[in-house]
């Protein structure tokens, strides 16, 4: 899970975006953070970029990698 430190620079909400699981190569509308389904692997993408494509990491025993948005990055 991604770390913090102080809580009062995040806000919770609860937006259908945190549950959706998302494939390799998606292209995310939110710059943020995404964490692997099966694995808890995370990784940082920017808006309008990819998701990691399938080969990023292997899981053992093999499953699909899924990602979900963990955090999102606002730009004010």
């Amino acid at each position: 899970m991604a770390y913090y430190k102080y809580l009062n620079y995040f806000t919770q909400l609860n937006h259908v975006n945190f549950d959706t699981e998302r494939t390799p190569g998606y292209i995310s509308g939110d710059s943020g953070i995404y964490r692997c389904v099966h694995c808890g692997d995370e990784i940082a993408v920017n808006k309008n970029n990819p998701l990691p494509p399938q080969n990023h990491h292997q899981h053992n025993p093999p499953a699909p990698i899924r990602w979900k948005l963990v955090a999102v990055a606002v730009q004010r």
